[in-house]
């Protein structure tokens, strides 16, 4: 078992009792959301390691979806990577069995809310990392790595951001998803058969306002969209 970083160790606990309370209030936890996993962002917040949040149910959009976004701070739009895992991961575990865990892997957009300081890991932990939406797509069944994946985001039909080498700003997806199996242990949590882990934003988390449409194409994996109104 891994000692955990004091700040995520604090946080961690303020997210899980946060989780805990929606549960017992009627809401359905689908997985895991990473963050901060891009090495300049780890590299500034002094950690090994992604940040660790929540996906509940009542935050899923359906593809194609209006989101009224005029009332947030600086809303912001990550395109990701979503592991199905069809296994338990066990903290610990190896990479192959890491890998054989995961049934399938999706498109995936987040929306968040930066709406309270970037360098408070307690605090961001607590507020489950300014997560607001995620928007998953069809599975594509048998694929486990993000080996010739590529992603572009138009914006009203303008290319803003496309990357061919998607764990650059994430690290290996298989190990990414050990590290989260690994993290969820020490907090006597774990990722387990049926959960989503939407794995990392793999170009540049892109700055949203309302009026916009945005259009991400991940390719083999499929393409989303998303308005953006007041």
């Amino acid at each position: 078992m891994i000692a955990l970083d004091t700040r995520i160790a604090t946080g961690m606990r303020a997210l899980l009792a946060a989780r805990d309370e929606r549960v017992r209030a009627g809401e359905r936890q689908i997985g895991w959301k990473l963050a901060f996993g891009a090495p300049a962002a780890a590299a500034a917040l002094e950690i090994d390691r992604p940040l660790v949040g929540v996906l509940m149910e009542g935050g899923v959009l359906e593809d194609g979806a209006s989101v009224a976004v005029g009332s947030w701070t600086s809303p912001v739009l990550e395109v990701e990577i979503a592991a199905h895992l069809r296994r338990d991961v066990a903290p610990g575990a190896a990479w192959d069995d890491v890998r054989a865990a995961i049934g399938g892997l999706a498109a995936a957009i987040e929306l968040v809310d930066i709406d309270g300081p970037r360098d408070d890991i307690p605090a961001m932990l607590a507020v489950n990392i300014f997560h607001r939406h995620v928007m998953l797509g069809a599975v594509r069944d048998g694929r486990s790595t993000a080996e010739g994946i590529g992603a572009r985001v138009l914006r009203d039909g303008v290319e803003i951001a496309a990357t061919d080498d998607p764990s650059a700003l994430t690290g290996e997806l298989v190990e990414v998803v050990r590290l989260t199996a690994e993290q969820l242990g020490a907090c006597g949590e774990r990722v387990s058969a049926g959960d989503v882990v939407i794995t990392g934003s793999v170009v540049p988390p892109q700055p949203i306002a309302a009026g916009q449409r945005i259009e991400v194409h991940v390719k083999p994996l499929g393409t989303l969209s998303i308005g953006l109104t007041a």
